[in-house]
């Protein structure tokens, strides 16, 4: 039991900035609480003694919000992050190391008895608002967007976002893909776009194909010029001038003397 105490303790520390004192987590930190509770209400409901396991998941819910039935299985260091609005229904099953944000719903679609709420595998997050509803599975490390409606499951390592709830972009693998999209984003002057690992940005894959295609442009072009040379055709001899980056400016300080010394005279300047 302590040693579960001591898990979930300090998955907290890693999971949550804010954190502090091990004592802070243990006396203030509701979803440490909720927690707790289950485990010992879920022990009750094994015993057969279901009356005082509601009980004590019902005296929870009071406490902190959260609703967890005292049948649902929850896995070792289970996380959930401010807490109030969770609702984890009666035949939901919840994997090692996952993490549930405020106002989840792991819920069911119907009223008839057996299996009817979700089943997450190791390390899933489920955003802020979210719900996942229905006998489905969501596979280790998927990620659940905020609010998103999740009514069919979904494959390990994807993330999910919208009503109905969509796959949007798999993890990214590492490789020469990635390098490529680095090199030509140092050139241009700004950090590569590359997807972020649980939050996808339509704005980063556009920006990311632009970036496949412009070095695909520059490998095609060099060949070209190559073979040209080779059979004795000159390229011109114009030479294609390297990107320069721009200055990124962080601050409204920064931005204003950036400001202030091009509207400046060139003399003032000099001096």
């Amino acid at each position: 039991m302590f040693s579960r105490l001591r898990e979930d303790i300090r998955c907290v520390f890693e999971r949550d900035p804010a954190a502090r004192t091990a004592f802070e987590v243990l006396s203030l930190y509701p979803g440490i609480h909720a927690v707790i509770a289950h485990r010992l209400a879920h022990r009750l409901w094994g015993w057969r003694l279901r009356w005082l396991a509601r009980l004590v998941a019902n005296l929870a819910r009071w406490i902190t919000g959260i609703e967890i039935h005292p049948a649902a299985e929850v896995g070792r260091r289970f996380f959930i992050d401010h807490g109030m609005g969770v609702v984890i229904g009666e035949t939901a099953v919840i994997g090692d190391d996952c993490t549930l944000y405020h106002g989840v719903t792991l819920g069911g679609t119907s009223w008839e008895k057996g299996k009817r709420h979700p089943t997450l595998g190791r390390d899933v997050v489920v955003g802020a608002g979210a719900k996942v509803l229905g006998p489905i599975e969501i596979g280790d490390g998927a990620r659940i967007g905020s609010n998103a409606v999740v009514v069919r499951s979904v494959p390990p390592g994807v993330t999910v976002v919208g009503v109905p709830g969509r796959l949007v972009q798999r993890k990214p693998e590492a490789g020469d893909h990635d390098a490529h999209r680095r090199a030509m984003a140092e050139r241009m002057g700004f950090d590569a776009y590359g997807a972020t690992r649980d939050a996808p940005d339509p704005v980063a894959h556009a920006i990311n194909c632009m970036l496949d295609h412009m070095h695909l442009m520059d490998r095609r072009v060099q060949e070209l010029c190559e073979e040209l040379k080779r059979l004795g055709a000159g390229a011109g001899g114009t030479e294609v001038p390297e990107i320069e980056p721009c200055e990124i400016v962080s601050t409204a300080e920064e931005l204003e003397q950036a400001q202030d010394a091009e509207s400046e005279p060139e003399h003032l300047r000099s001096a």
